[in-house]
């Protein structure tokens, strides 16, 4: 679980670059989060599972080289290199991701596996970099609000979209004759994955919006660190009920 979830925040972080305009970010901001993907793929290669095979092993060393590449090249003048090393790490750390969810899940569920992979990554990755996009403001009062506009957006898309997989993984799962599963802990599980993983978070960015539109940077990254917190709860509580139902909810 630790190491699914590392590779799906680390992806969501350097996919996220890919909707910024160096031109209206600090290379600061670039740095931050090469280093906090390079960090979260260490953690997710000492947690990986013994049977992890070689494939996967080679897309993680490769993601962590890119990653450390990244980190570097933002921190020279004019970055050379940067915009590449942001595709290039996209592109590396979402291989890693869905070669890791195949080994794990199986060929037989390879399909549910990759949109599950995705559109957590999507959730985990604008949340978080919406969050510390909306701290940069705290030290760069004047950046445009572009930026933050663009991830807000993408949060929210990657939320409905998020939504509608549980919503039609919870349906299969519930036509499943043999289903008996709707007892008072299943309903609790499902209750928080919800609320605070899939509502919640719909609502609190629509506020983050609303508080950046008065330009209200402080405010708007006050409610974004909550929706970080939330987000984070219900993709591990969806990472549970996969363990448990096979489905994704």
């Amino acid at each position: 679980m630790v190491t699914t979830f590392c590779l799906r925040l680390a992806c969501g972080l350097t996919a996220s670059l890919v909707v910024l305009s160096p031109a209206q970010v600090q290379p600061k901001f670039y740095r931050v989060q090469f280093l906090s993907a390079l960090g979260l793929l260490a953690t997710a290669a000492f947690f990986r599972p013994p049977s992890t095979d070689t494939w996967s092993l080679v897309a993680l060393a490769g993601g962590m080289a890119i990653c450390l590449f990244g980190s570097i090249v933002w921190h020279l003048d004019n970055a050379p290199g940067g915009t590449i090393a942001v595709y290039a790490a996209a592109a590396i750390l979402t291989t890693a991701l869905l070669l890791g969810g195949i080994a794990a899940h199986g060929d037989e569920s390879r399909g549910s596996s990759v949109l599950d992979d995705l559109a957590s990554a999507a959730v985990l990755g604008s949340a978080t970099t919406a969050m510390l996009m909306g701290h940069s403001y705290l030290i760069a009062p004047a950046m445009s609000l572009s930026p933050l506009y663009r991830l807000l957006g993408a949060l929210g898309v990657s939320l409905l979209l998020r939504s509608a997989l549980a919503a039609a993984g919870l349906w299969m799962w519930t036509r499943r004759p043999s289903t008996g599963s709707l007892e008072t802990e299943m309903l609790l599980w499902l209750s928080v994955r919800w609320m605070l993983g899939l509502v919640l978070p719909l609502v609190l960015g629509w506020m983050a919006w609303e508080t950046a539109r008065i330009r209200s940077t402080q405010s708007a990254t006050g409610i974004l660190y909550v929706v970080v917190i939330v987000v984070f709860l219900g993709e591990l509580t969806s990472q549970l009920l996969l363990e448990k139902t096979s489905y994704i909810l």
